[in-house]
């Protein structure tokens, strides 16, 4: 049976309308009181009605999640990330896949229909929402973009990840560092690929020829003859990092001892690779939290922060012991 407000009012000590306050968000109720109430919600189970919530403000409280693929690590990681933050701050989440600009606008269409309050574009999809015209009454946060005036940002500092990878590599003895890419139309693989050929150039050190992929371990594997000439190798993800220490297994080259190698990303198996993979950690947590809450921020008070950066960090392991 439903906890009606009433319930948790007298069980609060307090009326129904403060109750309704507190469940609204409202900031008229002082710290104190707002404390006792969701105390009484959650001993006695109470759940906020959506759709009655949704008549009396004219908001539903679901933000929607638009992402070209839920296969790559880095997606899945986001997707739960945004899922853990939209929930701490009771909104319900609607996730829609795209695969082309067509995509992207049936993509939106869909999350209007659903009356969600906003949404939030993820990485390849950004693209194609800076390609096409988003709807004029769709609030929008994209995580990983170039600067785009229709937008709040919220983006990982991809570039200076890859510097600072790519410095420990030279840092270690080797005369040059060599790069398994990302797609060309991946702006973090783009940037990626710009940080690390910035340092190669601050360093005075030669920038050998890039080599590309597209995520996949699969992609790391088959780059593997085309790195035959290296001792240092910065990859643009993990999955990619764990493909090429295959390849190079396979080919008889021992990992650090003639090919030192780096990802992007660290994943949650990176530490139990053989050998266990030097990486550049993405705080995926928050990135989440922060998309969320720009978007929030847009849907409450109508406020945009344009541009929001997440630090990263390198985490040195067996793979990138010194030449």
């Amino acid at each position: 049976m439903r906890v009606s407000m009433a319930q948790v009012a007298a069980h609060a000590g307090v009326s129904a309308q403060t109750v309704s306050r507190v469940a609204n968000g409202s900031p008229r109720v002082d710290p104190a009181t707002r404390a006792r109430v969701e105390a009484s919600m959650s001993t006695l189970g109470y759940r906020v009605h959506r759709a009655a919530r949704a008549l009396r403000t004219g908001q539903t409280r679901t933000i929607g999640l638009v992402v070209s693929t839920l296969a790559s690590v880095g997606n899945s990681r986001m997707l739960q990330a945004i899922a853990d933050a939209a929930g701490k701050r009771d909104y319900a989440l609607a996730v829609v896949t795209v695969a082309g600009t067509r995509g992207i606008e049936e993509a939106f269409a869909q999350l209007r229909d659903q009356g969600v309050d906003g949404a939030i574009v993820l990485n390849e999809a950004t693209r194609l929402a800076r390609d096409t015209v988003p709807p004029a009454d769709l609030r929008l946060v994209v995580v990983d973009s170039p600067p785009d005036e229709r937008f709040a940002i919220v983006q990982t500092d991809h570039a200076a990840g890859a510097a600072v990878a790519t410095r420990h590599l030279l840092d270690a003895g080797h005369a040059t560092v060599h790069h398994l890419a990302g797609p060309e139309s991946s702006f973090a693989a783009r940037e990626r690929e710009r940080g690390w050929r910035d340092e190669l150039e601050r360093a005075g050190a030669d920038v050998p020829r890039v080599v590309r992929g597209d995520w996949t371990s699969r992609a790391g594997h088959e780059a593997g003859p085309a790195l035959d000439g290296a001792t240092a190798v910065f990859a643009a993800n993990d999955q990619m990092a764990l493909g090429l220490l295959r390849a190079l297994s396979d080919a008889g080259r021992d990992i650090p001892g003639d090919v030192a190698v780096v990802g992007f990303d660290d994943v949650v198996d990176a530490a139990e690779y053989r050998p266990p993979l030097s990486t550049v950690r993405q705080d995926f947590d928050a990135l989440g939290a922060r998309a969320v809450e720009a978007l929030v921020e847009v849907i409450e008070t109508g406020a945009t922060t344009r541009l929001q950066t997440v630090p990263t960090e390198l985490v040195v392991r067996d793979s990138s012991a010194r030449a």
